[in-house]
């Protein structure tokens, strides 16, 4: 058995608009630039250490270097970051028209 379904459904006034939408997805693409760029800052920091000696990790150290990079990087842009996500946002939505 079906049923036909009404065509005349109007949009729920909760659900976020096209542009709110756009807007997230600039934010969320800021964010992940800022993220990407301060991995590579602080593996270029970390790039100079020393992994052999006493109270070191030795290989497994070098081995996972680049992830605890990746997990500080988006722990410093979870927490307000460095302010380079918000002139690439205001930029990105100039460009959108959506200023």
């Amino acid at each position: 058995m079906t049923t036909a379904v009404s065509s005349n459904f109007a949009p729920s006034p909760l659900a976020p608009s096209p542009e709110a939408i756009q807007r997230r997805r600039i934010t969320e693409a800021a964010q992940a630039f800022e993220t990407s760029f301060l991995s590579v800052m602080i593996g270029q920091m970390f790039a100079g250490m020393e992994t052999q000696g006493p109270f070191t990790g030795g290989s497994g150290e070098a081995a996972f270097r680049s992830f605890l990079g990746d997990a500080i990087a988006r722990q410093i842009t979870k927490s307000g970051g460095v302010g380079l996500s918000g002139p690439v946002q205001a930029e990105m939505l100039r460009l959108q028209g959506l200023s």
